[in-house]
């Protein structure tokens, strides 16, 4: 189980594709081999609502947050977490010539008895 969620501030939407960022940060968590397909989530959260750094109104954010269940070496996750933030960086990098942009990103472990997970997706030939 692992969910990408990935906040961007409002004022990006027409500056980068944002789907596109959403599939190769999805794709990126698949290639790290640390998440199953069929538990892989990727999404994307605009926030209206935002201060970046000195209230500068040109300046953008992205923050992704690594949700995943236990188990993993702390070595896989610090290798997954870079690769990912590699993407971010890349997919952002002609933004970050022209203005103030702030990246981020956060590993959450979730303990193992405070979550629920149930899925059919390995049911169905589109998740492998």
């Amino acid at each position: 189980m692992a969910h990408a969620i990935v906040e961007y501030s409002e004022n990006i939407e027409n500056i980068i594709n944002l789907q596109d960022l959403i599939d190769k940060i999805h794709q990126c968590c698949l290639e790290t081999r640390v998440f199953p397909a069929q538990g892989m989530r990727t999404r994307g959260v605009k926030r209206e609502l935002f201060r970046v750094g000195n209230v500068n109104e040109e300046a953008f954010f992205v923050h992704i947050q690594l949700k995943m269940g236990p188990g993993r070496k702390e070595n896989e996750k610090q290798r997954a977490m870079e690769e990912i933030f590699s993407v971010l960086e890349l997919e952002t990098e002609n933004l970050r010539k022209k203005a103030p942009v702030a990246l981020s990103i956060e590993v959450n472990e979730l303990p193992e008895k405070l979550r629920i997970n149930n899925n059919n997706l390995r049911d169905f030939n589109s998740i492998s």
